[in-house]
């Protein structure tokens, strides 16, 4: 009957959309980090008691420094302490994903969306409900996908590539950037609005400059 082809029709849906679900998931869990962030200089321990405050609150946290700071060691450390631990935190590189390909990433995609679309994908922000997620260089996403972005982080809602559903997340946003904000929004590449709702808490990352005295503890952590 009509109800038993209709209830078959949502199981296959929901099988499909498991499917491209758990490629995802596996790699982000195979992505955790567990490794505490290094230093006995006093920039460090600063950088790591502002580590420690920010990660028992829910707040949105950029993270600003040099390439080789430890950015991403830093936002793992605020996963561990904060109390979304329980659910792996889902990471982006945004320089590393294809400016065509990277709204299907973070939002998903509906089968068929366009070409090469042959499946069904879960996006980042889905996939981070009730966990934190991490974007990676920040500073490089496209306007468009901003304008998207900006959206998601006033309601927590989207809709997948090709979609018409509105789909709502509750996520904590961690991001980090090595890129210099107050330029780029002077010369119109990254939207003001973006920056203040990303910087909720800003952190500046310090360079091993500022940090000479960590740099044996470092290299005899690179050795071992």
């Amino acid at each position: 009957n009509e109800t038993f082809r209709s209830a078959h029709a949502e199981v296959g849906s929901v099988k499909e959309e498991l499917q491209t679900e758990n490629p995802v998931l596996r790699k982000v869990r195979r992505a955790e980090v567990s490794s505490l962030p290094v230093g006995e200089s006093q920039a460090a321990k600063r950088v790591m008691e502002l580590i420690e405050q920010v990660a028992a609150t829910d707040s949105t946290v950029l993270l600003l420094g040099e390439t080789g700071t430890g950015k991403e060691v830093f936002a793992s450390r605020i996963h561990e302490l904060g109390s979304r631990r329980h659910r792996p935190m889902v990471r982006v590189n945004c320089a590393a994903i294809p400016s065509t390909l990277i709204e299907s990433e973070l939002f998903g995609r509906e089968k068929g969306a366009f070409t090469g679309a042959l499946a069904r994908q879960v996006g980042r922000f889905e996939l981070a409900d009730k966990a934190p997620i991490f974007l990676d260089e920040i500073g490089d996403l496209p306007l468009d996908v901003q304008v998207k972005l900006l959206r998601v982080l006033q309601d927590g809602s989207f809709q997948r590539v090709g979609g018409r559903d509105l789909r709502h997340s509750n996520f904590r946003l961690i991001s980090a950037s090595n890129r210099n904000f107050e330029a780029m929004i002077a010369e119109g590449t990254f939207r003001l609005d973006l920056f203040y709702r990303i910087g909720g808490v800003t952190i500046r990352m310090p360079s091993l400059r500022e940090r000479l005295e960590d740099i044996p503890l470092l290299a005899d952590l690179a050795l071992r």
